[in-house]
């Protein structure tokens, strides 16, 4: 069993989310229909991930009619030793649409990172930009290497049994 510091734990899921620019995302529609997809995205000053998305996407408009999502941010294949224990953190949230009102420093940020896509995508009328805020989640290394974590700062709770 592995026995580390939450603190340094704590810091290596931090450095693993880092690590990645866009993020799978899993919503379902109020008939229960799951839907995955992806986008890019951007920390805010709270740690929540931000993401600017299009009401054409089956995901927005899930989010606008149920905000709960799952997302996952794991290993690349081809930087795996093993494809069934790849590190991986999964992630329970609770969406919210960012007023435009407070958008500007987040889309910014975005414009920074993303450059003249994300320059063309903010003058298209049907992209919202929202947040998205931890409730729980889970950080795993590998096998039996499994942690829940909380909060948008991904405080390390506990090692997972089950």
């Amino acid at each position: 069993m592995p026995d580390q510091d939450p603190k340094v734990l704590q810091q290596q899921v931090q450095d693993f989310r880092a690590g990645f620019q866009s993020v799978l995302i899993a919503t379902t529609s109020l008939e229960g229909e799951p839907d995955i997809s992806y986008a890019p995205f951007v920390l805010d000053d709270s740690g929540r991930v931000c993401i600017h998305i299009s009401q054409l996407a089956r995901h927005t408009r899930n989010l606008l009619e149920q905000p709960r999502a799952s997302l996952m941010f794991i290993a690349g294949e081809q930087d795996s030793r093993n494809l069934f224990a790849r590190q991986r953190l999964i992630l329970q949230c609770t969406a919210r649409r960012v007023p435009e009102a407070e958008a500007e420093p987040v889309l910014q940020q975005m414009q920074a990172r993303f450059g003249k896509t994300l320059e063309l995508l903010r003058s298209l009328p049907d992209f919202l930009l929202f947040r998205l805020d931890v409730e729980n989640g889970s950080f795993i290394k590998g096998f039996g290497q499994g942690w829940s974590l909380e909060g948008n700062g991904l405080q390390i709770l506990a090692l997972r049994t089950n």
